[in-house]
């Protein structure tokens, strides 16, 4: 049994704390769309991870990279629609790998059906040109030697 670890939140002082920054800070973050904390129903601010993780970004590209607020909510808008055009790219390649393995398996069984009727017609044009004792005997050899055909490591040949 595979025992779940709570989902903690944490409020506005500790995340500040976590992170050295003023509440204040946290709060402009907030204010401009950058983050969003859930809220209680007295109305405090509750950070899940999802959001330290996200405030954590911010502050990096903020403190550290020195980009103004308006860059940082245009890089995380980026983000998201790259993240979003990715999921859709993945699902139109799945869709795409199942539509190609569908069409192999019918290319396939079509190869094999062909052989089969080339096979019957080459049976029937040797029984008419054979004795008929002959010819059934030859047949009947040529049935059980037949396995079935493995139309992958098939070679063509061509002549110059």
């Amino acid at each position: 049994m595979k025992i779940r670890r709570k989902k903690g939140f944490f409020s506005i002082s500790a995340v500040a704390k976590m992170f050295s920054v003023h509440q204040q800070t946290v709060r402009l973050y907030e204010k401009q769309g950058l983050i969003s904390p859930k809220r209680s129903s007295g109305n405090t601010r509750l950070f899940s991870e999802e959001d330290i993780d996200q405030l954590e970004e911010v502050i990096y590209l903020t403190h550290e990279m020195g980009i103004n607020l308006a860059g940082v909510e245009m890089i995380l808008r980026l983000k998201k629609q790259i993240k979003k055009m990715q999921n859709e790219m993945n699902k139109i390649f799945d869709t795409t790998q199942q539509e190609l393995e569908q069409e192999t398996e019918k290319s396939k069984e079509i190869v094999q059906s062909s052989y089969q009727r080339l096979l019957q017609l080459k049976n029937k044009e040797e029984q008419s040109t054979k004795p008929s004792t002959q010819s059934s005997k030859q047949t009947n050899t040529q049935e059980k030697e037949d396995p079935a055909v493995d139309i992958d490591n098939w070679e063509i040949e061509y002549e110059d």
